[in-house]
């Protein structure tokens, strides 16, 4: 389960890309050679039971339905994102629990002590991954049949606003791509697909274009003609017959003029190179991360990745093609690892431990964790 591996270049078919900080490389994909973690091995577990390697230190700074800074800590904690605050910062999360769903989000002094906590999404349903937005808000994804995406103030100041026009379906995660002024969005089905929503004006998501990515060598995007349907009628990945199915849409972040995302079912991290518009894969199993699920990424290059599952690790993919643990949490079998955020100044890593030690489906023993340490950033 420590494998450590390298993936010497993308996947066949991508052609020859230079963009700074990406994991993009030169030729078609010519296997997988083992390699060792820029971090170095991951010790023992600490007190907190998170394995780590050398120089870095954990903390928990909420367990859910425990009081933390003033509130109640969400049940099964899942996608995250971190906003600067003066000094200070803030870590959103969301909870994926039926019928209150919703986000909370605790604000951090400049020297890492916890200010305090608040709720900035109530009454939504199974509130799964999302993404951070350039104008400093929060995209909160349900991830039920014909759900929805919530645009919330992270500084808890604004009402939170549904956005009907990026569709209505089984959301997971979102990225925005201020290049093209786009956000990507992925989809949790089985033949689930990958969107994008074109703003009418950036900044305001309150209308739109949602359009699919379809098979192709470049990809082509095409229309979806009823981005909000009814119950009865046809679910939006099933309304362009050209659009292309990935199995389990996962987390999804943008970087350079490459949107990365997961695929649970199909074992991979997905990486569309939105200057040429083509389509392949960073990661395709075999490696020691298994599960996919969120994702994050540095100013390095570096790309985070938690499992759902596997042997409950956040493994790092390198531009050089670096596939390694960078940490993993003991004695929490039943749950998967979610949120993973950066602080603003790149040194403190937040996620979460969806349902904790218990395992228990309705995530009333979730953990968030922060680990601090020399993160290359």
């Amino acid at each position: 389960m420590h494998r450590r591996t390298f993936l010497s270049t993308v996947s066949a078919g991508l052609g020859a890309v230079a963009l700074p900080g990406s994991l993009w490389q030169e030729a078609a994909v010519a296997g997988v050679v083992r390699g060792a973690s820029p971090y170095g091995p991951l010790g023992s577990p600490d007190g907190n039971g998170v394995a780590l390697p050398a120089g870095f230190t954990s903390r928990v700074v909420a367990r859910s339905s425990r009081p933390v800074g003033g509130i109640l800590w969400h049940p099964a904690p899942d996608g995250g994102a971190c906003f600067a605050d003066g000094g200070g910062w803030i870590y959103v999360s969301n909870s994926e629990v039926p019928l209150v769903g919703g986000a909370s989000a605790i604000r951090f002094r400049a020297d890492g002590s916890i200010e305090r906590a608040y709720r900035i999404l109530d009454g939504t349903n199974l509130n799964c991954a999302g993404g951070r937005t350039p104008w400093d808000t929060w995209l909160s994804c349900e991830e039920i049949f014909r759900g929805r995406v919530y645009e919330t103030d992270p500084y808890g100041v604004r009402i939170a606003q549904p956005r009907p026009a990026m569709g209505r379906f089984k959301h997971e995660a979102a990225a925005c791509d201020p290049d093209r002024r786009v956000v990507y969005l992925t989809e949790d089905e089985d033949d689930g697909c990958f969107y994008r929503f074109v703003p009418s004006t950036w900044g305001d998501l309150s209308s739109g274009r949602l359009e699919v990515l379809c098979g192709g060598d470049p990809v082509e995007w095409r229309p979806v003609p009823d981005p909000a349907p009814g119950t009865l009628r046809r679910q939006t990945r099933h309304q362009v017959s050209q659009a292309r199915h990935f199995d389990g849409g996962e987390g999804c972040h943008y970087a350079n003029g490459v949107c990365y995302f997961t695929a649970k079912g199909d074992r991979k991290v997905w990486a569309y190179d939105a200057v040429r518009e083509r389509l392949g894969s960073v990661y395709d199993g075999g490696g020691t991360l298994d599960g996919v699920d969120n994702i994050t990424g540095a100013p390095t290059g570096d790309l985070y990745v938690a499992e759902d599952g596997g042997n409950m690790e956040i493994n790092i993919i390198t531009p050089d093609g670096v596939v390694a643990p960078v940490l993993r949490v003991d004695g929490h079998d039943g749950s998967e690892i979610t949120g993973p955020a950066f602080s603003p100044d790149g040194t403190r890593l937040y996620f979460s431990s969806q349902r904790g030690s218990s395992g228990g489906s309705a995530g009333l023993d979730g953990v968030t964790y922060e680990v601090t340490g020399p993160f290359r950033h």
